[in-house]
């Protein structure tokens, strides 16, 4: 009977010991059904944007601004038999010569000129040139417009003629043709506000009358002879008032031309008095086969200045400028002795 008793108080005992130790799993677990409960996920609302009311009239505009360069004249379309009696196929295969090269030491005489040429001129009418041939149309403008087109040769920004900055082809076209503009197209019966109309210009290649060269006059001492090497060409813009006075002129960008010279050289400059005989563009250039007045000059010129800001009279400056190129040829003449 005492055993008994033990073995039964000894139940009882772990009995309640297994109770204890079983009691904080179960208020543990509790506890955490009712944290889990209790968090509840708090619902976030996106933060509102404002929709702005979308401006259609600038949108026109920008979307009818030009992007490309204008096309001069028709779309090149080459003729599909010889036009012409002779076949001639030397222009296609024609490079321009390497220039002779001058050390520096032997340039004991530099002076750089700025000439303006003005296709007006009867000896500078090759420039304005309209026929279209198997390589499009024969203006000088139409072939700088496409060797940059093409990719041949990189246009410079006309803010200084040292050929620092390129431009972008929708620059140009946005200096030859302009911006969009936006005009409101009135009723004319109940003269009222329909929409707004984009109008964009067209560029009309004779307008462009008058090209500014950057060349540098240099004598070689050991050939003894004065080289002349033209370093960039630009198309001048006319700047007009409302009531079509000219303002004055303003470079549309800069050309490198020895990096033309290839391009000029496969087009024919036109020659009135004997057509089969023409010579390229690069030859017109490289013989001086043009006519030019200096507008700059760095012969005692130590502020940089055109001779225009210090001579006004139309007169003087062409006296001016007859004077600059006769130092030059004087400068040469007198290193020979008779």
């Amino acid at each position: 009977m005492k055993m008994w008793a033990k073995y039964v108080l000894i139940g009882l005992l772990l009995g309640g010991f297994t109770a204890e130790v079983g009691a904080p799993q179960v208020a543990t677990a509790q506890t955490t059904r009712k944290k889990k409960t209790t968090t509840k996920k708090k619902k976030t609302t996106p933060p509102v944007t404002k929709v702005m009311p979308v401006d259609t009239t600038a949108v026109a505009a920008v979307a009818a601004a030009p992007k490309t360069l204008p096309v001069i004249g028709d779309t090149i379309r080459r003729s599909l038999r010889n036009d012409g009696a002779v076949e001639r196929n030397l222009v296609k295969d024609r490079v321009p010569l390497a220039y002779q090269h001058i050390r520096e030491d032997d340039a004991v005489y530099r002076q750089r000129v700025w000439e303006e040429i003005d296709t007006r001129q009867k000896i500078n009418l090759p420039f304005r040139y309209k026929a279209s041939e198997d390589n499009g149309d024969q203006r000088f403008i139409a072939i700088l417009i496409n060797a940059i087109r093409d990719s041949s040769v990189t246009p410079f920004d006309p803010m200084d003629d040292r050929f620092t900055t390129p431009m972008t082809t929708d620059k140009i076209a946005e200096e030859l043709v302009g911006k969009a503009d936006t005009i409101p197209l009135i009723d004319p019966q109940t003269g009222l506000k329909k929409k707004d109309t984009v109008i964009t210009n067209d560029f009309n290649p004779d307008d462009i009358t008058k090209y500014e060269i950057k060349e540098e006059w240099v004598f070689d001492k050991q050939s003894s002879r004065m080289f002349c090497r033209i370093l960039g060409i630009a198309p001048l813009k006319t700047i007009r008032r409302e009531d079509g006075t000219e303002l004055g002129e303003t470079p549309l960008f800069w050309v490198y031309y020895p990096d033309l010279r290839p391009v000029l050289a496969k087009y024919e400059a036109y020659n009135g008095h004997n057509f089969g005989s023409r010579m390229t563009w690069e030859e017109l250039f490289e013989n001086r086969m043009f006519s030019g007045y200096t507008i700059k000059s760095t012969i005692d010129n130590p502020f940089d200045r055109p001779i225009s800001t210090y001579i006004k009279d139309p007169i003087l400056r062409l006296l001016e400028s007859d004077k600059t190129k006769e130092k030059i040829f004087n400068y040469e003449q007198d290193l020979w002795q008779y």
